[in-house]
């Protein structure tokens, strides 16, 4: 599933994590899960899950919030709705409420356009009374996964699984708050950046977001 370099683990791409996460949730196949990857490194992981599980295919539009002067540090996560999760430490910071509203804005201007690009010709999956999983090739504050369960949350899912390759312990404690189940294959103590895990961890453009979620789902209608 995984193997040790030093004290780490280390995936040698998203495909191997990809197959892992198909074993750990296996006892979904069959039962049309809706696979929602977070884009954009998750999509390549999500086509597998998809159809190894003989699910369906989308993605979740969420993006970070980045804090004033330090854009990698999340402060929160807005989805393509709107809905957005502030961390606990946003609060704390101080940060003005005209930048906070101006970033989230920024964000969902971005998401609304990527919901374009992506998925043109339809509308987001419905998740309502169907079991979800949430993916992210890894996570490492949480922020933008909670803001995806939270969000899914309003819309029924019947069972709500966030699903990951690596993430750090207490990242993982805090999503058990949002999720019905959270399947981590790895989660280290010292944990500094989600592509320290992974030998591959080259980045995955909007172009082959788009080709896959094409493809998905031109196969789907041929099967039908």
């Amino acid at each position: 599933m995984e193997t040790e370099a030093g004290n780490q683990i280390v995936f040698r791409n998203r495909e191997q994590a990809a197959k892992a996460l198909v074993e750990a949730l296996r006892s979904y196949r069959g039962k049309n899960p809706l696979i929602l990857a977070i884009p954009r490194g998750a999509v390549p992981m999500a086509k597998i899950l998809a159809e190894d599980l003989e699910g369906e295919l989308d993605v979740v539009l969420v993006h970070k919030l980045g804090a004033p002067g330090q854009p990698e540090l999340a402060i929160g996560a807005v989805d393509e709705t709107g809905f957005v999760y502030w961390a606990d430490h946003a609060r704390a910071m101080g940060i003005p409420q005209e930048y906070l509203q101006s970033e989230k804005e920024e964000q969902l201007t971005l998401l609304r356009k990527r919901r374009a690009q992506y998925t043109p010709i339809r509308p987001p999956i419905d998740p309502e009374g169907r079991i979800t999983v949430v993916l992210d090739d890894g996570i490492a504050t949480g922020s933008t996964m909670i803001a995806a369960l939270q969000a899914l949350r309003a819309k029924n899912p019947s069972k709500l699984i966030a699903a990951t390759a690596v993430s750090p312990p207490e990242t993982l404690r805090r999503l058990g708050n949002y999720a019905d189940e959270v399947v981590c294959l790895a989660a280290p103590g010292d944990f500094y950046a989600v592509g320290q895990f992974f030998e591959d961890f080259s980045p995955v453009s909007d172009s082959e977001v788009i080709q896959i979620l094409a493809n998905y789902g031109n196969s789907l209608q041929k099967e039908r």
